[in-house]
């Protein structure tokens, strides 16, 4: 599952539904807030968030917000009266500082709760069940950290999941967004430190591929439109978009062959990533392909075999690592930074193809 945040007061209410109506044909099915609101205010953000949390129902998705009993207070509830705000379209709590074991466990009986995957060891998670939590309502979210340098390694998200899936308890995890960043520190809001400036796509592949992430949030509230229409591609078409930049070709046959969709083969190689489809479209267009002097091949570089390699005329690749030039080899592109992690993630017979970035 995949989702995104939307932050009360920050959009006009037809901005809103126009940005629920574009993330729902994506494939996006959860949506995230936060009520940490200003205090001299909260009629405005309780007024905001019934607003959202209509148009969120309406559009058949989830919406989960950050509370604690501070800002509960603020919308005139106590801790005990929690569950009022599921009348307001919200399905969860993600329960941040304030709540006790006790009180969390006792929200879970009656509405979806989630946990601090980041802080929650297993003591205290054992504490939680023998408290009565209800796992079927329960999920464990990760932090997101705003100040860089703060983030978690893929390695620690990994055996966190292990944890409480072992319990039955789903994950979540968030990515930083490629648009408007969340302030105060505008440096995005990821869980994983060395996702920070990845492309949220790419981002999300890695984390449910590498981690077991069940559910991924994007943590700030802006998303570019290539990458809501990456999403949108592997949901509705099962391929992975490659976000890349391809040259300009003077034979119309061989930009078919780079842009086209591409299949990975099953034996997945080591250093590169192989199009089982392009030498077959090279032989039955009987596509020749001159070399062009080769050139170094840095990690992300996209490749076409030239005719000097005889059969393997035509065969296109992705450099997973550095590797030298080769006079038989053409470099006819090169991915972006931000998605150079989804080449190790792409799995046996993939297909995929390239966006331009």
């Amino acid at each position: 599952m995949i989702g995104f945040s939307v932050y009360l007061g920050k959009q006009s209410e037809l901005e809103q539904q126009r940005l629920l109506s574009m993330m729902k044909r994506a494939g996006f099915q959860s949506v995230f807030t936060s009520l940490h609101i200003p205090e001299d205010n909260p009629d405005t953000y309780k007024t905001a968030l019934r607003v959202l949390g209509k148009q969120v129902g309406e559009h058949e998705m989830e919406l989960f917000a950050d509370a604690s009993p501070a800002s509960l207070s603020h919308l005139g509830l106590r801790w005990e009266q929690a569950e009022e705000i599921l009348q307001w379209g919200v399905r969860g709590l993600r329960a941040d500082v304030g709540f006790s074991v006790e009180q969390i466990a006792s929200l879970s009986k009656r509405m979806k709760v989630a946990l601090n995957a980041s802080t929650v060891d297993r003591e205290t998670l054992q504490n939680y069940l023998n408290m009565g939590l209800r796992v079927e309502n329960t999920e464990a979210w990760h932090n997101f950290y705003p100040r860089p340098e703060t983030g978690l390694s893929l390695k620690n998200v990994k055996q966190k999941n292990a944890l409480f899936h072992s319990f039955g308890i789903r994950t979540v995890a968030f990515v930083s967004g490629d648009g408007e960043k969340r302030g105060p520190i505008h440096a995005g809001m990821p869980t994983v430190e060395d996702q920070r400036y990845v492309h949220p796509f790419a981002a999300a592949l890695v984390l449910r591929r590498m981690t077991d992430t069940d559910k991924v949030l994007i943590g700030d509230p802006g998303i570019s439109e290539k990458s809501i229409q990456a999403f949108k591609n592997f949901e509705n078409e099962a391929v992975v978009p490659i976000m890349a930049r391809i040259g300009s070709f003077e034979d119309e046959l061989v930009q078919a062959l780079v842009l086209q969709t591409h299949q990975q083969r099953m034996d997945k190689a080591d250093y590169v990533v192989r199009s089982q489809t392009s030498r077959l479209y090279a032989r039955r267009g009987n596509v020749k392909i001159p070399a062009n002097g080769g050139g170094a091949r840095p990690t992300g570089s996209i490749t076409i075999d030239n005719e000097q390699y005889g059969r393997y005329q035509g065969e296109l690749q992705i450099t997973k690592t550095d590797l030298s030039a080769n006079e038989k080899v053409n470099v006819v592109g090169h991915v972006l930074a931000e998605d150079l992690p989804i080449l190790n993630v792409l799995h046996e017979g993939e297909r995929f193809c390239f966006m331009e970035g």
